[in-house]
């Protein structure tokens, strides 16, 4: 398999976009895929440029198992439509914000929205960003992009696991 490098895009790079990162680089690692698709995320807007993903993101991905640590950086659509091969935006505003952004041949067909990879979330116009809400969103967040990393390695040719619910590390309860 080549090496596919792809990024994902949320408003701040703080919540959704470093979640995803965090869970597809976990997924390529646990089938021995590590150099061989390369994550990373950003945002559309620079308000949160060298911070941390949001505390909360951090949490809850810890509690599945994944490290949510990278520091957010803006989207560079000269840099990054040229470095990455697949460009995931969150919802439908990061995807139309991208395809503003492309202007040369073949920019605009690298971006896709995340649930365009889901089984069953696909139907959602996009992932919702948590920010503004509690526990439960980030959960739902947190769901979303499991199966937007299964769907993505899967049209890459990589066999999709499909872990039941049951034997994923813990979730954080609502209110917590």
């Amino acid at each position: 398999m080549d090496t596919t490098r792809i990024l994902f895009v949320c408003l701040g790079n703080i919540c959704r976009s470093p979640v995803a990162e965090a869970i597809m680089k976990q997924r390529a690692r646990e089938r021995g895929l590590e150099g061989t698709i390369i994550a990373d995320s950003a945002g559309t807007g620079g308000w949160h440029v060298g911070e941390l993903p949001d505390e909360r993101a951090r949490r809850h991905g810890a509690a599945r198992g994944y490290a949510v640590n990278s520091r957010a950086r803006q989207f560079d659509p000269d840099a990054d439509f040229a470095a990455f091969d697949l460009i995931v935006g969150m919802d439908e505003q990061n995807v139309r914000d991208l395809e503003r952004m492309a202007s040369r041949p073949g920019e605009r067909e690298k971006v896709r929205r995340a649930t365009d990879f889901c089984r069953s979330f696909r139907r959602h116009a996009g992932v919702p960003d948590p920010y503004f809400g509690g526990a439960s969103g980030f959960e739902l967040v947190m769901d979303m992009l499991e199966e937007t990393a299964e769907g993505i390695l899967e049209s890459l040719g990589v066999e999709r696991e499909d872990t039941p619910r049951s034997s994923r590390p813990g979730r954080i309860a609502p209110g917590s």
